[in-house]
């Protein structure tokens, strides 16, 4: 059974096991990463071995160098292309002409009241307290903090891109224990703002379904789709996953046929008589 954050900051050990757990138990392919935020550049800058971009980049190419690459990267505003992935992590925009966007009227909204709505519509993290962004592979954080200056050993939100099947399989471990409904948003175009921007906002787990740009520029796949929370609900939906599994529910579905008479696999999946006799599946 996955062991429970501890109450004082997490240790590299931690953060290894759980980023080996969640990515056995969904088949991830790809690393889970985690994001923090920092008041100052000389915070990031003081992280071990970080990586600095030596282009401009969007932001959703800089978190694919930490999901895809395993890389430690520092970010500002002057690395990102412009002001949209700025303003979802509260490095910049957020002024009034980027709340028009007049620049996506008549490329992503027909008018200029479509794009306005846009742009009101995104979870963004207030401008204003953050000048520098750092993305790691969760694995690594704990390992972070080894600068006494850094103070950067706990992530601010972990993510990890995932197939729609892991993840409601992840999702049911969220909601085994303390129930809770999840009801995300669809921003269409800057899903980001769905998923980190939603979570570095509000500290609660988000869901999305990744963009034409997190595709084209970040290399996100056809088939996944992209969570953002803080790390003890990972450890939360870890136990949940565990606790489905010794019921015979797991990751990936066995199909069990669409021609079959569906009475037997329904008493094995949606019944607790013989919970504990029940065989491996």
């Amino acid at each position: 059974m996955s062991q429970a954050m501890p109450s004082e900051a997490a240790t590299p050990q931690d953060f290894q096991r759980i980023a080996g757990e969640l990515e056995r138990t969904l088949k991830l392919r790809s690393l889970p990463f985690a994001m923090r935020l920092c008041e100052t550049v000389e915070q990031m800058q003081a992280v071990p071995r970080i990586r600095r971009p030596q282009g401009i980049h969007t932001l959703d190419q800089l978190v694919a160098q930490a999901a895809r690459l395993g890389w430690t990267v520092g970010v500002t505003a002057d690395d990102l292309v412009g002001d949209q992935c700025r303003a979802v992590v509260g490095l910049g925009g957020q002024h009034a002409a980027w709340y028009e966007a007049k620049d996506m009227v008549g490329v992503w909204y027909a008018t200029p009241h479509d794009a306005a709505r846009h742009q009101q519509a995104m979870h963004v993290v207030p401008t204003g307290t953050y000048r520098a962004l750092v993305v790691a592979p969760l694995s690594k954080w704990g390992r972070l903090g080894e600068a006494p200056s850094t103070a950067l050993d706990q992530p601010d939100i972990a993510l990890f891109y995932a197939t729609p099947g892991a993840m409601i399989y992840f999702i049911n471990g969220l909601q085994w224990l303390g129930y809770k409904r999840f009801d995300w948003s669809v921003v269409g175009e800057s899903a980001c703002a769905d998923s980190w921007g939603r979570a570095l906002k509000t500290r609660e787990p988000s869901l999305s379904i990744p963009c034409f740009a997190e595709r084209r520029y970040g290399g996100v796949e056809d088939d996944e789709m992209l969570m953002a929370l803080p790390v003890p609900d990972i450890v939360k939906a870890i136990a949940g996953m565990q606790a489905l599994s010794k019921n015979g529910l797991r990751y990936p579905f066995a199909q069990y046929g669409i021609q079959q008479d569906v009475r037997a696999g329904m008493a094995v999946s949606y019944s607790n008589v013989g919970v504990a006799d029940k065989p491996a599946r």
